[in-house]
Formats: structure tokens, C-alpha cells, sequence
């Protein structure tokens, strides 16, 4: 006999229509589901800034950059994610309103609770999407960015910049300075570069 205190997991097609019900947001991993906390000040004015800056950039391209209400599928995890900012090419995706499949850049904006599970578990499930080249993590504490970037040969690299440093994203062909991400901002300039330590 099953345990009554613990629920089944939730198909996605059932996670899909409880969804389309809610006023929360949810994400979903493999049968379970995780309401989206609200965010400070300065996560929605960087993630507002990355979004604002890669549109401009992509306009009269195929390619779309969507913000955190727009739900990605990692069908590979078994997952939906609703992350900051992201950018995707694929015409399939444009013709779906709710769900998209195919991100070449995935923007997550970090904080205090988020930070941890940003670089580990869900990188570690945004890495099964076969289109995505680069994973960004921004820190809405500092002026540092983390990029991941998919080499040649199918490994991720890493390379840490600051607040004077270039953010370039090949995968759209993107090149923009990091104080830009910031900009309208009072999130100081990090105290030390994380790979220096």
C-alpha cells in the first residue's frame, strides 16, 4: 500500500495544466514541483538589463530572448525551468507560445539561495539540452559573471569576469561589457576575482 504522505509524481502533461491554472509559478523536475520564490531589486534589474541588451541585439534575427515567465523544456531531465533570460533560434520554438525546447544561451541571475543549485544540480540538467553553447550565471550581490561555454569537442569551460571585463556570447554573436549587465544598479564591484583565491 502506498504512503498517503507521500505524493505520487506528477506527469508533465498534469504539471502543464496545473501550470496554466496557477498564479505561481512552478518549476518542474522529474515529478515534482517548486514554487518560484519573488526576487530583490536588483536580480529583476539585471536580469531586465540582460534581456533588454540581448533583444536590441537579436532583433530581425530568427533567434528570441525570453525572460522568467517563459517556460524551458529539458525533456532529457525530465524538467521545465523558468529561467532568467534566455535565447533560443529554433523555429519550432517560435511557433509554441508557452513552452520552448531549443536554448543556445541560458541567463541565470544568482543570489544567496539560488547560487549553489544555479552551478550545480540544474547546470547539470541545462547541460542535457543538445542546442544549448553557453550558460551564464550573473550575481546580483557583485559585478562578477561565471560563463560556461561548450568547446568543439563537447566540454564546458569556464572563464570568470568582472566588472571591467567583456561578456562575449558566441553563440549569438554578442559582445557587451559587463557594467552594462549592471547598469541602474547598486550592486558593487566584486572584492576579488573568485578564480584568484
Amino acid at each position: 500500500m502506498a504512503d498517503p504522505a507521500v505524493a505520487p509524481p506528477l506527469a508533465p502533461d498534469a504539471y502543464l495544466a496545473m501550470e496554466a491554472a496557477s498564479a505561481t509559478r512552478h518549476e518542474y523536475v522529474r515529478g515534482e514541483v517548486f514554487a518560484q520564490a519573488g526576487a530583490t531589486d536588483a536580480h529583476n534589474d539585471v536580469a531586465t538589463n540582460v534581456h533588454a541588451r540581448l533583444r536590441a541585439h537579436l532583433r530581425g534575427s530568427p533567434c528570441r530572448a525570453y525572460l522568467a515567465d517563459v517556460k524551458l523544456r529539458v525533456a532529457a531531465a525530465d524538467a521545465f525551468f523558468y529561467p532568467d533570460v534566455f535565447v533560443t533560434c529554433d523555429l519550432a520554438d517560435a511557433a509554441d507560445p508557452l513552452v520552448k525546447r531549443s536554448a543556445v544561451v541560458v541567463v541565470e541571475v544568482l543570489s544567496a539561495s539560488t547560487a549553489d543549485y544555479d552551478r550545480g544540480d540544474k547546470f547539470a540538467d541545462y547541460r542535457k539540452l543538445p542546442a544549448l553553447r553557453e550558460y551564464v550565471l550573473v550575481d546580483s550581490r557583485a559585478r562578477r559573471v561565471e560563463v560556461f561555454r561548450k568547446n568543439a569537442a563537447g566540454r564546458w569551460e569556464r572563464d570568470w569576469l568582472g566588472g571591467g571585463d567583456d561578456l562575449a556570447l558566441e553563440a549569438i554573436g554578442l559582445t557587451l561589457p559587463v557594467s552594462a549587465l549592471y547598469d541602474d544598479t547598486t550592486v558593487p564591484e566584486a572584492a576579488a576575482h573568485p578564480a584568484s583565491r
